[in-house]
């Protein structure tokens, strides 16, 4: 079966090449969410930053046993506010992501309609 340049072209243009604009953006968004290490972040959430915590020792002093439990809270809490960052920092970057190449995706479809309109404006600025 023989098929002429403008079927090539339409499958090209309109199923192969938005095929190959929807991967790239997939792999842009699960780039994005690697990176940010989202998954990561909240399984860990309440986590002690990088792991720093101290134990109460032996016996019981009030004193160290309140230090100890403010040193722990801290720690927490400290993890708790640079983990919410990232992840909204990861979260505005998807939705960047996925804007973006809603964008690029709608435009290259939408080429061929504003090549020939701009075709046809060109033609009836000259007449």
């Amino acid at each position: 079966m023989q098929r002429d340049i403008l079927t090539f072209w339409f499958v090209w243009h309109f199923f192969e090449t938005p095929r190959t604009i929807f991967d790239a953006w997939r792999n842009f968004l699960l780039f994005n969410l690697h990176y940010f290490s989202i998954p990561t972040l909240l399984k860990t959430f309440f986590s002690y930053w990088h792991k720093y915590s101290w134990s109460y020792g032996r016996g019981f002093d009030l004193k160290v046993y309140l230090e100890v439990a403010l040193s722990n809270v801290i720690s927490r809490a400290i993890g708790v506010i640079i983990r919410s960052v990232l992840i909204i920092l990861g979260i505005v970057s998807e939705v960047f992501i996925f804007v973006a190449g809603l964008i690029i995706l709608l435009s290259w479809l939408a080429l061929p309609v504003l090549v020939a309109a701009t075709i046809v404006f060109g033609f009836g600025l000259m007449m």
